[in-house]
């Protein structure tokens, strides 16, 4: 038996009493690590896909980076909050405490409406940067998904700290036991899902990264944003099967996690088999 109960919170910020917690901070660790990825592989593609030397590549690369990682964020918030909200709680809920909507740092931010938003805020960010360099949509899902992967990785590790998205009972010697479950779940020994889908997570990044370094996937529209949402999604029904259901709002032989993932497993076919992903140009940046 594996024992598990830390405290949420890694310290409190003096004067103000303000807690740090662990999810927080890992969540905030995917992002930077995520965004020093995302210009490598930018740098690296200008340095392909261009006529830019090395360090103009690099420059335009952190100039790209710096501003539509602001964009991703923003869009990972609100739109995996919105989707936790719709999809995985009563309304009623949050009309008795309507700030919790707000504390997305204790959890409650729901992948599926993550995707959503992030495709829509890359739509606006490409139509702004058209000055810098000719991007669609596509395009730059390609090149951040190796550092979405990553992220992802960590923010299931922060799920793990903060003892929430529980799998169901086990009989296993890796079972794990939680000691304050956020859910007040049964104590009884668990499938660590968390641990399950964090390492799946970072395979998938390994994966993703090594392929950047391939002129084919860097110049082809779709390769690589279509692997991740097959994989990921992918993954993601199966594991259902191993996890506690945690939406109220749904009452059928499959989850409300295996029901959201399907779409998104079309949508990663669909780049990834679509004609236009397949078209080459030697300038790259027009595909």
């Amino acid at each position: 038996m594996f024992y598990w109960d830390p405290t949420p919170e890694i310290f409190f910020i003096p004067f103000v009493n303000l807690p740090v917690r662990w999810y927080g901070v890992l969540f905030a660790a995917g992002f930077i690590l995520g965004l020093s990825l995302w210009k490598s592989i930018l740098t690296r593609y200008f340095s392909v896909c261009t006529d830019l030397n090395l360090e103009a590549s690099r420059q335009r690369a952190v100039l790209i980076a710096d501003r539509g990682m602001v964009y991703m964020v923003m869009a990972t918030l609100v739109g995996a909050r919105l989707g936790h909200i719709l999809f995985y709680e009563r309304f009623e809920t949050y009309l008795s405490d309507p700030l919790a909507i707000f504390r997305v740092w204790e959890g409650g931010l729901a992948s599926h409406g993550a995707v959503l938003s992030i495709i829509l805020a890359m739509m606006l960010f490409a139509h702004r940067i058209r000055s810098i360099a000719s991007f669609n949509v596509v395009r730059l899902l390609d090149l951040m998904s190796p550092s979405v992967a990553l992220a992802a990785f960590f923010i299931r590790i922060g799920n793990f700290m903060n003892q929430e998205i529980l799998g169901t009972p086990t009989t296993l010697p890796w079972g794990v036991l939680f000691g304050h479950p956020i859910d007040r779940s049964d104590p009884v020994l668990r499938h660590p899902v968390q641990i399950y889908e964090a390492l799946f997570y970072l395979l998938v990044f390994f994966l993703l990264w090594r392929l950047s370094y391939k002129p084919y996937f860097l110049k082809t529209s779709g390769k690589m944003i279509g692997l991740f949402l097959i994989l990921v999604f992918g993954f993601r029904f199966l594991i259902e099967y191993v996890k506690l259901e945690q939406s109220p709002l749904i009452s059928f032989y499959l989850t409300m996690g295996q029901v959201l993932s399907i779409p998104v497993i079309f949508l990663g076919i669909f780049f990834y088999l679509f004609p236009f992903s397949r078209q080459k140009n030697s300038a790259c940046a027009n595909q």
